[in-house]
């Protein structure tokens, strides 16, 4: 009762952060009772709670003892599975490493306990109140869409992709996609042919740079038809086509699943994918293809306001 009085004299302040490949996103909103008061936004170039970092946090949690610190959860070991039965968890993969929640009564989202444990570890400083699952994001997001229409909803971030397929409010499928997992099949390749090979890069041998460099030139006018998605210069669009395909390949072959045939696809856009995306989705898959920019952390942060509401 007397904490409800206090909050009558304080604004709320939400600060949501994203972290990404190599840069951190901070987005905090102040907010009273009638609604926004103002909004900042900042992006770091850092993965950690940087001097920097914290102190622009500080500057603004320290207005109010009502703050709140809300995460995406970017965890490789997280997913979701079409069903909220304790005992049925099991059919579709083993979370007993994991820490795991029902959503809305319909299905559930899990991401690995280690993670969650190295988060608040890292983040102690500041705290660390809420970790949404993207899969959370995406269903709010597109809840337009998804308690009515069968169909394929991805969100792209510029390290993973979340997958999931819906069909008339009933997930049927998710998986956590990786972009960094064809980095690292390339990088064992080419250590696998230094191996294999003994491929020696002494400069004192006699290489002829510019016979290679003409030989590269020869190969200029060839058009590619049968690129390798797990080259290390290959266009990322086209990595998360392949991810995006090989994964619905494994909802339709896999007898777990109620698979059903999917003829569209809604994306929601965190990284600002090329028209070449839309295109290999199209006419490789046969999808029709919907795409939605999204901003992650204003997202994070209408799902912290709704949970203090509940």
């Amino acid at each position: 009762m007397f904490d409800t009085f206090l909050e009558a004299f304080y604004n709320k302040v939400f600060v949501n952060i994203l972290v990404k490949r190599s840069s951190t996103d901070v987005y905090i909103e102040i907010r009273s009772k009638k609604g926004v008061i103002d909004h900042f936004s900042e992006s770091f170039n850092t993965t950690i709670l940087s001097s920097q970092l914290l102190e622009f946090i500080n500057f603004y949690t320290k207005e109010s003892p009502y703050f709140y610190i809300s995460f995406l959860d970017i965890s490789p070991e997280q997913g979701a599975l079409p069903t909220c039965e304790k005992n049925r968890l099991g059919f579709y993969g083993d979370v007993s490493a994991s820490e795991y929640k029902c959503h809305d009564n319909k299905w559930t989202y899990y991401t690995a306990k280690t993670d969650l444990y190295a988060m608040e570890k890292r983040y102690a400083k500041i705290g660390v109140d809420f970790v949404f699952s993207p899969y959370s994001v995406l269903s709010n997001f597109f809840k337009d869409k998804i308690s009515t229409t069968l169909a394929m909803y991805l969100l792209v971030q510029d390290s993973f992709i979340s997958l999931s397929v819906f069909d008339n409010g009933t997930l049927l499928y998710a998986e956590q996609l990786d972009m960094e997992t064809i980095s690292e099949d390339a990088d064992e390749i080419l250590t696998s042919m230094d191996d294999e090979e003994e491929i020696s890069l002494d400069i004192e041998q006699s290489i002829n740079l510019e016979d290679i460099m003409q030989d590269l030139a020869d190969f200029g006018d060839i058009e590619d038809t049968t690129a390798e998605p797990h080259e290390t210069s290959f266009n990322e669009d086209y990595q998360r086509f392949s991810l995006i395909q090989t994964s619905l390949s494994h909802f339709y072959n896999n007898e777990k699943y109620n698979s059903t045939f999917v003829e569209a696809v809604y994306i929601a856009d965190a990284v600002g994918v090329s028209s070449d995306f839309k295109h290999y989705l199209e006419e490789e898959m046969f999808l029709n293809v919907y795409l939605r920019r999204i901003d992650i952390n204003m997202e994070v942060c209408s799902l912290a306001q709704k949970e203090l509401k509940s």
